[in-house]
């Protein structure tokens, strides 16, 4: 049978765009920033992710021109705070709408805690935070050359907190975490289950 195929120029013809829901799980970037007066933003990114391991850097691309963006262009920091199960409900609070200067933080009452070497606070509960500073925001355009809305962040990573309740002989044990990812449509989510081992072979 054939599959079904489309050209996205010119429509998916279903029921919903199934892009998002094929890209997936997409890990979580919940990324605290502070503005150029203090003020503390935290909101969560699906189109987040790794892009290197030595230096650790990170990227986040926000869909138009929000606070985290405005944010880092003035200050040149960020933290991305691991995303759980357990933080799930606070993380998706949020993501509200929330006029400019009102905190993410207080109205989902998530409790802040300072950062080390970057001014923005990290989630106090998170298993894991990553203190960053930022390289380069990438406009992206599309094939025509055409700027779109949409901004591509990259930071590397200078500082990294685990919480040593996740640290079992040396290793983070990323299932106990219970990290979450975006897989498309409205509302749909997913929990790190099972995992296995499958070593990368090298050649004879």
């Amino acid at each position: 049978m054939d599959p079904h195929f489309y050209e996205p120029r010119l429509g998916h013809g279903l029921a919903h765009d199934p892009f998002k829901a094929i890209i997936a799980p997409r890990p979580i970037g919940w990324i605290t920033t502070v503005d150029a007066e203090g003020q503390v933003n935290l909101a969560p990114y699906s189109f987040f992710n790794a892009f290197n391991s030595n230096p650790p850097i990170v990227g986040f691309a926000s869909e138009g021109r929000k606070d985290s963006l405005r944010n880092v262009e003035a200050t040149g920091e960020f933290v991305c705070n691991l995303a759980t199960r357990p933080l799930a409900e606070v993380m998706n609070r949020s993501s509200a709408p929330l006029p400019h200067g009102e905190s993410e933080m207080r109205f989902a009452g998530i409790e802040a805690a300072p950062s080390r070497l970057v001014k923005p606070p990290r989630v106090a509960d998170t298993p894991a935070a990553l203190e960053c500073r930022l390289l380069q925001i990438v406009p992206l355009k599309n094939l025509e050359g055409t700027e779109l809305n949409t901004h591509l962040v990259l930071g590397q990573v200078v500082g990294v907190h685990i919480d040593r309740a996740y640290l079992k002989n040396g290793i983070f044990d990323t299932k106990a975490a219970r990290p979450i990812g975006r897989c498309g449509y409205r509302g749909d989510y997913a929990e790190i289950g099972e995992m296995f081992e499958m070593i990368r072979p090298s050649t004879a």
